[in-house]
């Protein structure tokens, strides 16, 4: 077992300076030791601002090479994820990926091989399983406190989105990286049971000009488990009120819910009425959330044993949001009986 594991981290913007940063400065017993981004200075400026020992790389398989480095966060864009998965893996990297961690199945499932092969660890990073509410309610769902999960519903509403960011957001991001994190959370909550059926609506309401490009910010969809359970997964780019992400179980025996709008439970009663703060970024809301799942992947690293979120989970949700896809250009649900495991 290492006393400290040496990670280098692909890729230095918003996600991946949150990463940089709790690598170096807030687990124990983790070292941020080279940064690579293709963005001239990038790395150098994470690397002066935490850890002025690392290594700066402009190329991702430079930094995979060096041989300090004992594991790599991915934190790039999506369409790169597999093909660094895989070389990490093929360098006898442990591999830390941002989700998703593939766009199609054959991707999944080549990035989970490779891995395997050379007996790495993979993590995916679904960060609503390490929130300290979320967590608690999967506790109780299998501890047997609600009975048997019956409906299920799961929502990501985002602060906002500008026209001219919305105008280079990518075709079906809304399934591949805002409503995946539902997909899994729903699929976590709902343990051992398998999505059967997938019946998605989207919609550009927010940026309408924009979806003649493939743009859409506003989907609902719903789920059907082979355990008879219904679930519905909703998202919004425009939530003007703050970051906004709740889950929620009903079963046979009760009740559980996770997510809270307001930052905290202060409230301000004043002449125009009564005001609560809300956080308004993700590394607001999530922030333990996302340390903890990377202090997680270092306990693993260190004491061998396999991560709780892994490859198979990143497929399991991707099937859904390809599902979704495929149920919003058909107009029809999509059954997902005949798809292998």
């Amino acid at each position: 077992m290492s006393a400290s594991v040496a990670v280098g981290l692909i890729g230095a913007g918003w996600i991946g300076r949150f990463h940089g940063e709790s690598v170096a400065l807030r687990i124990p017993g983790t070292r941020l030791v080279a940064v690579a981004d293709p963005a001239p200075g990038a790395a150098a400026s994470l690397i002066e601002r935490v850890s002025p020992d690392a290594r700066a790389y402009t190329d991702a398989l430079e930094l995979i090479s060096d041989p300090t480095v004992e594991a790599v966060l991915i934190s790039t864009p999506a369409s790169t994820h597999t093909d660094l998965v895989v070389a990490a893996a093929e360098a006898g990297k442990h591999v830390f990926c941002e989700k998703p961690m593939a766009l199609t199945l054959e991707d999944a499932d080549r990035a989970i091989g490779a891995c395997a092969a050379n007996n790495v660890a993979l993590q995916v990073g679904f960060n609503r399983r390490f929130a300290a509410d979320f967590a608690a309610a999967h506790d109780v769902i299998t501890s047997g406190g609600i009975g048997t999960p019956q409906l299920l519903r799961s929502l990501t509403r985002d602060p906002g989105i500008t026209a001219d960011v919305a105008s280079r957001v990518k075709p079906w991001t809304i399934f591949n990286e805002t409503l995946i994190h539902d997909f899994d959370a729903l699929l976590w909550l709902n343990p051992g049971a398998r999505v059967v059926e997938v019946f998605a609506q989207a919609d550009a309401l927010v940026h309408p000009q924009y979806k003649e490009q493939g743009y859409l910010d506003t989907s609902m969809v719903q789920l059907r488990f082979d355990n008879g359970a219904f679930a519905s997964a909703e998202a919004n780019f425009q939530a003007t009120y703050g970051y906004d992400v709740r889950g929620e179980v009903f079963g046979s025996g009760g009740m559980v819910s996770a997510g809270e709008v307001t930052r905290t439970a202060m409230r301000h009663y004043s002449s125009p009425g009564v005001r609560a703060d809300t956080p308004r970024v993700n590394i607001e809301l999530f922030h333990d959330a996302y340390v903890a799942q990377l202090a997680h992947f270092a306990d693993c690293i260190r004491s061998g044993s396999a991560p709780s979120v892994d490859g198979l989970d990143a497929r399991n949700a991707l099937e859904i949001a390809l599902a979704a896809k495929e149920s919003v250009e058909t107009g029809l649900p999509v059954s997902l009986l005949s798809v292998p495991q």
